[in-house]
């Protein structure tokens, strides 16, 4: 698989300020249509030796409460694979072929499969973490996103240190757009400057329980957000802080992502975070 991204090693210092400022950046062109290609393929070579057909291994973010759901807490150091909330009728048959039924892969690729492996840990993306303050990155998630043609689901307005609480606030977002994310297929939308703001809510768990615990009533910026449509090979950065959403995919093309979460070392990562490493490696990016 090549290695090559299109990218300047070192980030501009208007692009670090707009980071600090906007609470994201954009760079386009990061990675080549062959590793594009090469990923895509890894990711329907894991759909398509999936077994697995219950109709609970939803994922939808209607509703955050994924209480008794292990399928979804030991999932933390697994890859699995989870429908969309719209995949199946009435009768629990599949609405459309099965491959296009798969909501996301996650959540330990970046470790367990060796094409995600090789993808995730690429010294660039160290040094963007370094460029960007992320000191001894490590990273705690990895989800490949389908958003599937015509029954793509809705994910909400959140931040995602919700989920990856640190103290102080360390997660950074990586967001690779594999295919081309538009409008009409379900793109980024983000509050610009809104990382600034108080963290809304905090995901907890307790064993096989979980609450989303409110921590701030300011609301939703769903006047200010603005989309953030991107070509294949494009990642967008972007602070645990900052509000994002995506619509649904009413459309005929999917809008395919991978997505690594990553934390600073330097931080205290809460115990009460639903995702934690017991059996894996936690490790940041290789080095050149």
């Amino acid at each position: 698989m090549s290695q090559q991204l299109k990218v300047a090693i070192m980030l501009t210092d208007e692009q670090k300020q707009q980071y600090r400022q906007q609470g994201y950046l954009l760079l386009e062109n990061v990675c080549s249509s062959e590793l594009l290609a090469a990923v895509k393929e890894r990711a329907a070579h894991i759909v398509n030796t999936w077994q697995d057909s219950d109709s609970s291994h939803i994922f939808t973010t209607k509703d955050n409460d994924r209480s008794g759901n292990d399928f979804f807490l030991d999932s933390a150091e697994e890859i699995r694979c989870f429908f969309e909330e719209e995949a199946f009728d009435e009768q629990g048959n599949f609405v459309q072929d099965r491959a296009l039924c798969i909501n996301k892969i996650g959540h330990a690729l970046h470790e367990l499969d060796p094409v995600f492996e090789a993808f995730s840990h690429r010294p660039i993306l160290g040094e963007i973490a370094q460029d960007i303050g992320l000191l001894e990155p490590q990273i705690r998630q990895s989800m490949y996103i389908y958003k599937q043609p015509r029954i793509g689901g809705e994910v909400k307005w959140h931040q995602d240190a919700s989920f990856f609480f640190t103290t102080p606030q360390s997660v950074v977002t990586y967001w690779f757009a594999i295919e081309d994310a538009t409008l009409e297929n379900g793109c980024l939308w983000v509050e610009p400057k809104g990382h600034n703001g108080a963290l809304r809510e905090r995901f907890n768990r307790s064993g096989s329980d979980t609450t989303m615990e409110s921590l701030d009533n300011t609301p939703w910026p769903t006047e200010t957000g603005i989309a953030v449509p991107v070509k294949a090979g494009s990642l967008v950065v972007f602070h645990g802080h900052l509000p994002h959403y995506s619509a649904p995919n009413r459309s005929s093309k999917s809008r395919q992502a991978y997505t690594l979460h990553v934390t600073d070392a330097r931080t205290e990562y809460a115990t009460e975070n639903w995702l934690q490493s017991e059996k894996l490696p936690l490790r940041g990016f290789n080095k050149k």
